[in-house]
C-alpha cells in the first residue's frame, strides 16, 4: 500500500513538471535546465549596416548606441554612452536591415547576448560581445 501511494504521488508531480516516465525511467530531455538570454535595446544606429562573412553564412553587423544619464558631483546631469555591436543572421531580417537601416536612425533590437574568442596567428586572444538580433523595430 504504501509503494502504490508513493508511486501515485510520483506520477502527479511528473504529470505536474511534464517529465514522462519510460519503463520507470526520467527521460533526459526532461532533465534540460531552461534558461534565458533575451536583451532589448532601443538606440540609434552609429553607421550604416555592413554585409560581412561568407556565401555560407552572411552577416549584417552594424553599432547601436545606447545613453545613461546620470548626476554629477557638481549637480549637473552627465551622459554616458554605450555602444553595442549588433550581427543579424536571419535572411529576411538581415536583407531588410542593410537596406533600409540609416546612421543615426533610432532602432529598437530584440535578440540575445553573444560573447566570441578569437586567437590570432601570434597566439592573442582577443574578445568580443555582440548582440544577435532576432527582431529589429525600425524608427522614423
Amino acid at each position: 500500500m504504501f509503494r502504490t501511494v508513493i508511486s501515485q504521488v510520483c506520477t502527479r508531480a511528473a504529470r505536474l513538471n511534464n517529465v514522462r516516465y519510460l519503463s520507470g525511467e526520467v527521460n533526459e530531455a526532461a532533465n534540460i535546465e531552461k534558461s534565458v538570454n533575451n536583451v532589448t535595446l532601443l538606440g540609434r544606429v552609429g553607421a550604416d549596416p555592413q554585409k560581412r562573412g561568407s556565401d555560407e553564412r552572411p552577416v549584417v553587423i552594424f553599432s547601436l548606441a545606447t545613453h545613461t544619464n546620470y548626476k554629477y558631483e557638481a549637480g549637473e546631469f552627465m551622459q554616458r554612452t554605450d555602444w553595442h555591436k549588433i550581427c543579424v543572421f536571419k535572411p529576411t531580417l538581415r536583407d531588410t536591415a542593410y537596406k533600409y537601416l540609416k546612421k543615426g536612425q533610432r532602432a529598437m533590437i530584440n535578440g540575445r547576448i553573444s560573447y566570441s574568442e578569437f586567437k590570432d596567428t601570434a597566439g592573442n586572444v582577443s574578445y568580443s560581445t555582440a548582440i544577435i538580433a532576432d527582431e529589429i523595430i525600425f524608427f522614423q
